[in-house]
């Protein structure tokens, strides 16, 4: 039913966990997908075996918290894509710091990754959008935007701050066409949870606070994000759609 065919696509962190996920179900979909890695090259290279040689999927190695390459890393895919229809700001940190012994190298960090990127990468793609009267953007929160998180207080931010700008820009683009949307999970099986899950008390007390007795797949994130890529959520900007198994009841 969803056919994004000829929809170009641009996914922070493509290789691993949910934008990886996100990156396969668009393809599927038959859109061309453009996507960003940092370190897991080989992750990425796996992605792409199947398309070698096709303008249909590229990747690009960025380091998010740096300005300068986000530009540079934008202007080629422009150069190859020409223009992207439909953003994912995905990629992102969660490293855990008690706010009295939090540095301000450590806050930044997860601002410029989390936050900052987000505003670069939307600025700099918007402009085409307007042109073409057209956009889907679709931004990655979390519970912890929406409820808080002790000892990762810098992380929560920076998601209450995506979820803030996500309403902001809905408001701003709408009359362009362009619909932003966010996606808030809450647990999800990635790279980024595993050491944590590995921990059996703290996978149990995970487990206990999530209504559907399981934590959450990529997959299962990707699809919904798909869906408010879609012409099926046309009329939808603005929404945080919960992706948590209802361990978060919020509006």
């Amino acid at each position: 039913m969803i056919n994004l065919e000829n929809k170009n696509v641009f996914v922070t962190g493509g290789s691993r966990g949910i934008g990886k996920a996100c990156v396969e179900l668009f393809l599927e979909a038959g859109a061309n997908v453009a996507f960003t890695f940092q370190n897991a090259k080989t992750d990425a290279e796996k992605i792409i075996e199947g398309y070698s040689g096709s303008s249909k999927l590229k990747h690009y190695k960025l380091d998010l918290s740096n300005a300068d390459e986000i530009q540079s890393v934008i202007k080629s895919v422009l150069d190859h894509f020409e223009r992207i229809d439909i953003i994912v700001n995905n990629a992102g940190i969660w490293k855990e710091a008690a706010i009295d012994e939090m540095s301000i190298n450590q806050w930044n960090e997860t601002m410029n990754i989390n936050l900052t990127s987000t505003y670069l990468i939307t600025k700099m793609l918007v402009p085409g959008m307007k042109k073409n009267n057209y956009g889907r953007i679709i931004n990655i929160a979390s519970t912890a935007g929406q409820r808080g998180e002790a000892f990762h207080s810098h992380y929560a931010a920076s998601k209450g701050g995506i979820i803030s700008l996500t309403k902001s820009l809905a408001s701003e683009l709408g009359q362009n066409n362009i619909t932003v949307n966010c996606v808030a999970p809450g647990w999800v099986v990635t790279d980024m949870t595993t050491d944590s899950l590995a921990d059996a008390e703290i996978y149990k007390k995970v487990l206990s606070d999530i209504p559907l007795n399981k934590i959450a797949k990529p997959e299962e994130i990707a699809g919904p994000v798909l869906f408010l890529a879609s012409n099926l959520a046309s009329h939808i900007t603005g929404e945080i759609l919960n992706v948590n198994g209802g361990s978060v009841l919020c509006g």
